[in-house]
């Protein structure tokens, strides 16, 4: 299929307005919000209405059992390695089959994203980052978003962390709310990523008073001191 066919099918698919602008954001500029969140890891996670889900069970990544993601994230198997090889602490979910449908990382020490934001996130002692948190579809909607989270933060707690850090796109609105739910609560500081031509990148934070997750929260939901102890 010639590139001027995939073109106008993607326009018929996405109308001509949004094809326009994934081909600005892919070739030639973007400009991304990451939104700096922390939470305690001992606060309980608010009550949540998931669907449950079962036969999954939780495997340390390692750089020889990386070939788990063959299936549903087959471009990421080599990440995977490289990340469990450098030390960083990873969690993957495994269906009955073996196949790894969900994961997750932290990092205890500053965290170079070489793979995706280009980027170095920087980790202040007791802290740790958290990253990479993924899951196929089939997952979506489910309480496995949770477990994920709480089971990594103990893991975490174990190596002697008492605060989990992250970072979250602004126009990724399911991933706010996710942290809304979890309890997370901002920081007021923004790393902003700007991409020029696919290929060179540029960096810098802005700090900000306020909430930008209010607008976002459901009517009645406190607002969750990540202060606060179990």
């Amino acid at each position: 299929m010639s590139i001027i066919t995939k073109v106008q099918d993607r326009i018929r698919q996405k109308g001509l307005s949004r094809t326009v602008g994934t081909l600005w954001k892919r070739y030639v500029f973007f400009h991304w919000e990451l939104l700096w969140m922390e939470r305690d890891l001992v606060s309980p996670v608010p009550p949540h209405k998931l669907r449950p889900y079962e036969g999954l069970r939780k495997v340390d990544i390692t750089a020889q059992n990386a070939v788990a993601f063959s299936k549903h994230f087959g471009d990421r198997v080599g990440t995977m390695a490289e990340l469990a090889a450098e030390g960083h602490t990873g969690h993957m979910y495994l269906d009955a089959d073996g196949h790894a449908v969900g994961f997750i990382w932290g990092s205890i020490r500053d965290y170079h994203d070489r793979h995706y934001y280009g980027c170095t996130f920087p980790v202040k002692p007791g802290e740790f980052f958290e990253f990479g948190g993924e899951m196929i579809r089939a997952y979506f909607g489910s309480s496995l978003s949770v477990d994920v989270q709480v089971a990594l933060w103990q893991a975490m707690a174990a190596q002697g962390c008492t605060k989990v850090v992250d970072v979250c796109e602004t126009h990724n609105i399911p991933a706010l709310k996710l942290h809304i739910r979890m309890g997370y609560q901002e920081q007021g500081r923004v790393t902003h990523v700007y991409c020029l031509f696919g290929r060179w990148k540029f960096f810098r934070e802005t700090r900000y008073e306020g909430s930008r997750l209010d607008p976002l929260r459901k009517p009645g939901r406190p607002v969750v001191s990540a202060a606060a102890q179990a």
